[in-house]
């Protein structure tokens, strides 16, 4: 098991990456944080975390290393490149990034069998919102010993942590979890469309909606921006569900699983960013439906 004297190694400082680190910095974790722009790290060193200019010093002086990356190629560069030269047994890495399963299989292989370190995938669902407010959704997938560790390393993070098996069915769980949400986001703009065009209040649709089955935390977050139209600030982006969504495609391929819906969103997801939008807001997907955006 972990304690607070352990020092946490924190790599990429982003819209998820910060927040979690301030709660964990407020929960009193020593933390040692990287970012590919250092000027990201000023605010949380004036926080009281310790910023690194090299991801090998980082990890030399860390005990519990944490990724927070945009894809699977950073993570894959930043593991093989970077960490695995002054990674020591015993070390834990713990991966919330959302990347391609059996690539993290294969570097949490790779990983242990070359300097004995351990690999959890805890990719998280709930958004900045979440992040900040320490009730994240964290599906994981490792060891049961591991599994231990990050529980309470992350505990500052989330409301359910849930260990779905072995090392990548976190990353699984993850593309189930961003089907459903690419597919309701979509369909809300849609929606969101519709009833403006008949001349229905669309910024009291969430109110009209709430506690029913169409009712969902993105309807409640996303609904009253579409309609009116606030894409400001940018707590998630329109890449982030296109990644996760064509994961999913990948995934079902390989499968021989048919995955229609989602292979639908991920074409106008894909249609959508291609405008412009990539890194934008999911609340512009109303700009695909709506004829006075046309």
């Amino acid at each position: 098991m972990t304690d607070k004297n352990q020092t946490l190694g924190f790599i990429g400082i982003g819209l998820m990456g910060k927040p979690m680190v301030y709660r964990l910095l407020d929960a009193g974790y020593k933390a040692n944080i990287w970012n590919r722009t250092p000027e990201k790290l000023i605010e949380l060193e004036n926080a009281g975390a310790k910023a690194f200019n090299s991801i090998e010093q980082l990890v030399t002086a860390s005990d519990v290393i944490l990724l927070c990356l945009k894809d699977t190629g950073v993570v894959e560069d930043v593991v093989l490149n970077h960490i695995l030269g002054r990674a020591r047994a015993g070390q834990l890495l713990i991966d919330l990034s959302s990347i391609d399963p059996q690539k993290t299989r294969d570097l949490a292989a790779t990983l242990f069998d070359k300097c004995g370190v351990s690999w959890v995938d805890a990719p998280v669902s709930g958004g900045v919102c979440g992040a900040e407010q320490g009730d994240l959704a964290i599906m994981a997938g490792g060891a049961d010993k591991d599994i231990a560790i990050a529980r309470v390393v992350l505990a500052p993070l989330y409301k359910q942590l849930t260990h779905m098996g072995a090392v990548g069915s976190g990353q699984i769980t993850k593309i189930c979890n961003q089907m459903i949400v690419s597919c309701n986001v979509m369909v809300i703009a849609e929606m969101i469309a519709l009833a403006k065009a008949t001349g229905v209040n669309a910024e009291k649709i969430s109110e009209a909606l709430a506690g029913g089955f169409a009712d969902s935390k993105p309807l409640q977050i996303l609904a009253p921006e579409m309609a009116s139209e606030t894409f400001e600030p940018v707590k998630w982006r329109v890449q982030t569900l296109l990644k996760d969504l064509n994961m999913a495609v990948n995934l079902a391929s390989k499968q021989a699983s048919s995955i229609p819906m989602s292979g639908l969103a991920a074409q106008l997801m894909q249609c959508h960013a291609s405008k412009g939008y990539a890194m934008q807001d999911p609340a512009t997907l109303i700009k695909l439906f709506d004829k006075d955006n046309a």
